[in-house]
Formats: C-alpha cells, sequence, structure tokens
C-alpha cells in the first residue's frame, strides 16, 4: 500500500507538473493568482473573483469568436467596433423606432453576422489583406455606431438589461453567458465540419483548397462567426452599462487577439483552443483587477500588463522548445485512455492548486486594514485638467492622513464600472468617481451602494444612482458663459467656428448645449462649422486646420476644452488673439499661459484641484457617516488677461 502510494504521489506531481509544462498560459494563471492573493487580501473574496469573472467576459466572448480566425490564419481588428453598432442597432431599434425587443435583438445578431460577412467577402473575394479589410470595418463600424445614435449614449431595454445582472442575487449572467460562448466554441473547433476546415486552413491553404474544400466560402463563414460573437459581447457589455455607448469597446479587439496569442493560439494559424483563449482572458482580468487592489499606478498597470503578456508567450515558445505535446482543438486526440489519464491531470492539477490557494486565503484572512480608504475613479487621465483634480486629490488625502487609490477609466465606461466594482470588493470606506458616462456608470455606483460605501460624483452626477453629494461646476452654465464672453468680443457678430469634445461623453454634450443655448442671443453670430476633435490638442491642430481650409472669414473659435482650443491656436498661427477670437474651456496652466500671453482669449476655468480636494474631503465626512450636501457648486470663472494674473 506505501508503495501505491508513493506511486501516486509521484504521478500526481507528475501530472501536474506535465500539465503545467503543456499549457504555458495555464501555468501563467496558477503563478498569476497564487500572486495575487499573497499581495492582497482582498483578492480571493468570493465578490471579487465573481468580479473577476464579469470583466473576463467580455473580452473572452470576443476572443472566442477571433479564435476561429486566427485559428485560420486570419486576424480581425473589427470586432471592438462592430461589437458597440450592434448593441447601438438594438438600443436605437427598441427605444426611438419602437420595435419589439426580441426583433431588436435579431437585428443586433444580424448586425455582428453582416458585418463579419462583408469582411470574409473582402478577404476572400475582394483579395484584401484580413489586415486591411478589417480595420477599415474598424473605422466604418465605429462610425456607422456614431450616426446612428448622434454620438450620445442610447438606454438599453430593460429587459435586455437583465443580462448585466445576477441570478439569485450572486450569480452573474455575463459568466454564464462566456461559459456558454466557450462551450459553443469548443463544439465548433472540435465537433463541426467548419471547426476542421479552419484548422486545414490554418495549416496550409493550398493544400486545403487542393483537398477539395471550398476556401473562399469556409473564410465567408468563418469571419461572419467572428462577427456573431462580437454582436453578442456588445449586447452583454451594453446590458452591464444599461446603454449603448457609441464608443464603447474601442481598443478591446487587441485584448481579444492577445487572450487568444496568450491561450497558445499561433498567428500563422492551425493552432488554437476554446479553452486556452478563455484563460488567455482570464489572465488580463485577473491583471487588472489585481493591479487596482494593489493601487498600481494606471500608467504603470499599462506597462505591467504588455510585460506579463510577453512573459505568458515566451513562456509558450519554452515549453514548446522543451518538447512539450499540446494537441490543437479538433485534432485526432489518441485512444480512450489517453483522454482519461490528461482528465485525471487536469484533475489533480487544479485540485493541487486549490490547496495552495485555499491556503494563502485563510493565511491572508483578515489582512485588510480597518483605516479609511478611498477610491478615486478618474474619466482620463490623458488630460492635463483631470491630472490637475486628481493632483488636488491627492494633496488633501495626504493632509487628511488617509489611503487614496486612483484609477484611469481611460475614457472607457466599461473599464470604469470594472474598476468601481474592485472598490466595492476591496471594502473601500468611501468612493469618489469622475463618470465618463453619467449613465453607464449607475449599475456601478447601485452595487456600491448595497455595500453601504458613500459615492461621492465628482465634476459629472451619476443618474439612477445614489450618491452621497456632488461635487462640480455647471458645465452647462459654463458653456452659456463661453458662449456671451465669444459674442461680446466679437461685438455680436461674426463667423465661429466649434471644437467638440469626445462624442457620447456628458461634458461635451453637457458644454455644447450651454454653448449653443447661450448663442442663440446673438443672431448676427453664425456657427460656420463644428466638428469633435476628441479633447486633444493634437487633434484640434488637424481638425482646426481642415475646417479654416473649407471656410473663410472665421473670426472666433470655441473649444470645447483648453487642450482643443490650443491646438487651434497653432492653426491659427498669427491671426490668433488678433484676427480671430478663441475661448477655450477648463483653465489649464498651458490654457492660462495663453490667455497671460493673449493668443487665448479666454477660458471658463472651472479650479480642477479645488474640485478634487473638495471631493476627497466629503469623501472622507461621508466615510465618517457626518453630513455633506447634496450638491456642492465649485465656482466657475471666466478668466481673460485682466483678471488671469489674480486668478493663477
Amino acid at each position: 500500500m506505501a508503495t501505491d502510494t508513493l506511486k501516486s504521489s509521484t504521478a500526481g506531481a507528475g501530472g501536474l507538473r506535465r500539465v503545467l509544462l503543456d499549457n504555458g498560459a495555464l501555468s501563467a494563471l496558477v503563478v498569476l493568482v497564487i500572486a495575487m492573493s499573497l499581495l492582497s487580501g482582498d483578492f480571493l473574496t468570493t465578490q471579487n473573483l465573481l468580479n473577476v469573472g464579469v470583466q473576463a467576459a467580455v473580452t473572452a466572448i470576443l476572443a472566442f469568436g477571433v479564435t476561429f480566425v486566427i485559428v485560420s490564419a486570419g486576424i480581425d481588428l473589427s470586432v471592438g467596433s462592430v461589437a458597440a453598432l450592434s448593441a447601438t442597432v438594438l438600443a436605437w431599434a427598441a427605444t426611438s423606432e419602437g420595435v419589439p425587443v426580441w426583433i431588436a435583438v435579431i437585428l443586433a445578431v444580424v448586425t455582428g453576422i453582416a458585418c463579419g460577412f462583408v469582411n470574409g467577402a473582402l478577404i476572400s473575394y475582394g483579395k484584401l489583406p484580413p489586415f486591411i479589410a478589417t480595420l477599415a470595418m474598424l473605422s466604418v463600424g465605429r462610425g456607422l455606431s456614431l450616426v446612428i445614435s448622434q454620438g450620445s449614449p442610447i438606454p438599453f431595454p430593460q429587459s435586455v438589461s437583465r443580462i448585466g445582472d445576477t441570478l439569485g442575487g450572486w450569480l452573474p449572467v455575463p459568466v454564464l453567458v462566456m461559459v456558454v460562448m466557450g462551450l459553443v466554441t469548443a463544439l465548433i473547433l472540435g465537433r463541426t465540419f467548419i471547426g476542421r476546415s479552419m484548422f486545414a486552413i490554418g495549416g496550409n491553404e493550398e493544400a486545403a483548397r487542393l483537398s477539395g474544400l471550398r476556401v473562399k466560402r469556409q473564410k465567408v463563414v468563418i469571419y461572419a462567426l467572428s462577427g456573431l460573437f462580437a454582436a453578442v459581447a456588445g449586447i452583454v457589455l451594453a446590458s452591464r452599462l444599461t446603454s449603448a455607448q457609441p464608443q464603447a469597446a474601442q481598443g478591446y479587439e487587441l485584448d481579444a487577439i492577445a487572450a487568444v496569442v496568450i491561450g497558445g493560439a499561433s498567428l500563422s494559424g492551425g493552432v488554437g483552443k476554446a479553452s486556452g483563449t478563455f484563460i488567455g482572458a482570464l489572465i488580463l482580468a485577473v491583471l487588472r483587477n489585481g493591479l487596482n487592489l494593489l493601487s498600481v499606478s494606471a500608467f504603470w498597470q499599462q506597462v505591467v500588463i504588455g510585460v506579463v503578456i510577453a512573459l505568458a508567450v515566451l513562456l509558450d515558445t519554452v515549453r514548446r522548445k522543451a518538447g512539450a505535446t499540446p494537441t490543437a482543438a479538433g485534432a485526432t486526440s489518441g485512444p480512450g485512455h489517453s483522454k482519461g489519464k490528461q482528465a485525471a491531470q487536469y484533475v489533480i492539477a487544479a485540485v493541487v492548486a486549490a490547496a495552495i490557494i485555499g491556503g494563502i486565503s485563510l493565511w491572508n484572512k483578515g489582512s485588510s486594514g480597518t483605516s479609511t480608504k478611498l477610491g478615486l475613479s478618474v474619466s482620463t487621465l490623458n488630460n492635463p485638467f483631470f491630472v490637475q483634480m486628481k493632483a488636488g486629490a491627492q494633496a488633501e488625502a495626504k493632509k487628511e492622513g488617509v489611503k487614496l487609490t486612483v484609477t484611469d477609466a481611460q475614457n472607457d465606461a466599461s473599464q470604469q464600472a470594472n474598476q468601481l466594482q474592485n472598490f466595492t470588493s476591496e471594502g473601500m470606506s468611501s468612493v469618489i468617481v469622475n463618470p465618463v458616462d453619467s449613465d453607464a456608470v449607475g449599475p456601478a455606483v447601485r452595487g456600491a451602494n448595497k455595500a453601504d460605501i458613500p459615492v461621492v460624483a465628482a465634476d459629472r452626477g451619476v443618474n439612477k444612482a445614489k450618491t452621497a453629494t456632488l461635487v462640480a461646476s455647471d458645465n452647462v452654465a459654463g458653456g452659456r458663459q463661453a458662449a456671451k464672453t465669444l459674442a461680446d468680443k466679437l461685438g455680436g457678430s461674426g463667423k465661429i467656428v466649434i471644437l467638440q469634445g469626445t462624442a457620447g461623453t456628458s461634458a461635451s454634450r453637457e458644454r455644447g448645449q450651454g454653448f449653443a443655448e447661450g448663442i442663440k442671443a446673438y443672431p448676427g453670430i453664425k456657427v460656420v462649422a463644428k466638428q469633435p476633435a476628441d479633447f486633444d490638442r493634437t487633434k484640434g491642430l488637424d481638425v482646426m486646420t481642415n475646417m479654416l481650409q473649407a471656410n473663410g472669414g472665421v473670426d472666433g473659435v470655441f473649444a470645447e476644452n483648453d487642450e482643443m482650443a490650443l491646438g487651434a491656436i497653432k492653426a491659427l498661427g498669427s491671426k490668433a488673439g488678433k484676427s480671430v477670437a478663441v475661448v477655450g474651456f477648463d483653465g489649464t496652466p498651458d490654457g492660462l499661459k495663453a490667455v497671460e500671453a493673449g493668443t487665448l482669449y479666454a477660458s471658463v476655468a472651472q479650479q480642477p484641484k479645488e474640485l478634487g480636494r473638495i471631493a476627497v474631503q466629503n469623501a472622507v465626512r461621508a466615510a465618517k457617516d457626518k453630513k455633506v450636501a447634496e450638491m456642492v457648486k465649485v465656482p466657475v470663472k471666466v478668466v481673460t488677461s485682466k483678471n488671469v494674473a489674480s486668478f493663477k
């Protein structure tokens, strides 16, 4: 019996080693989970692990569709845009057009399939490289999404929004959808003719054609499948945000491709499996979740994720050179006893990994401190205004003696929802959110409400959820002040152009609305052009250059933030501040310097540092159950050369 026990133990150790050696992605995931468990006592909680599942769902579903394409030696860069377009079609059809919800869902799915069909047709019959064809669809899909929605989020039908909820109050529906789509992927790859065709085409397209496969037709079907999965991912994403965001899922195509490659698929085709893709998506989700819990800088998070992706693929390469012999999904796997042996090895690996993680969980129990912890989710740190807000918040947190964790949502409403979920599972004393979109952030804030965590909204409000207070200046009122300031400078008449912010964001909508309302009082002012420049200085320069080319005799410019205004000034050259008056918004340091220099006529200053400071003050008070006002207004001031010195 002792001998049998020894053999069993040795077999178990060997089985674990073989499973980890044969599955580089699985090894990386196990190491990551163990590391995060050691570093953060908040990681191995039931709520947080469910958060990881939810946060992996959209990427995983997109990646399952991309797996079909990569196995067949193709690439699909359009899945993020197709996801946003499909969700927008569903919301538009069901709300604006009054189409029955079930028909709207079918329309959304058909939209995804149609986009994939066009990709496949361009590649197979148009002879376009997959990179070019899908890159074109990326732009077309995003553009159509913006056209249909007019750049504004569209509320999602309540019946479909339940996909973003939970079953029984604890099991997230997105996780269930992810599992179902993963099983469908495995079935297609391993048990269907089209699945075997993918491996044949990816292994050697010419040989597949000579063996009788209709390669062109199969490619069209493969890309249509990718579009179908993108549509499902878009519906799941919009359900989580309770609205279809025209700018949703930007960059998700890169995450999807990374998940597939991390999972062991080869970009040269012929190799890939559903389980590997699933593990790859989990690795990305665990990384982002864990780094948030560890309060790693939002800037360093990008570096760490890139390094880990490279290491995961490198580990897979080393494993291949070491002689491991993975089998691609759909390939012949040998006699029945080999399958049973492989299954036993996976069970052994799972048991050992669970034992290690369980031990760490017990060791970490109660490790979370009881001091005041605040979380701040900023819409983007790629804008000086919000960088200053963060600086003011950090300075006040240091003064108050509290710990402040800052995250960057990168103008992605879904990523911000993930960050707020992480703050909730981490047990923050209070949370400050500067919403990417007021509607989309609602479900995540309601989650914090259920956990009795007070939420402070900064700069922009939160819809359909409870907040302790809103610390903000009035963007609409600021837009009106900008209109009056520019019109007065022009003497009530002239031609002006408008540089709009990122389409779909509440800041752009509100500032634009206020300016439009204010300029109506001056019938002599004519708006000859308005175009989005995404709150970016470089885009402001390019867009302003193009508008000047198309519109002569411009007398004034309104830019919805100082960054775009500074780009416009560069495009205007010597005309700025002389024959053309430019008005910006935010009162950033560079903007105030331009006002002082006379190239920027005025800026509607919101005092972002003061906004961040007051937000932290109120978050601390709310965490201590002290009374706070429902709204705290930070003074807005029009800054010109006459008062810029005193303002600075």
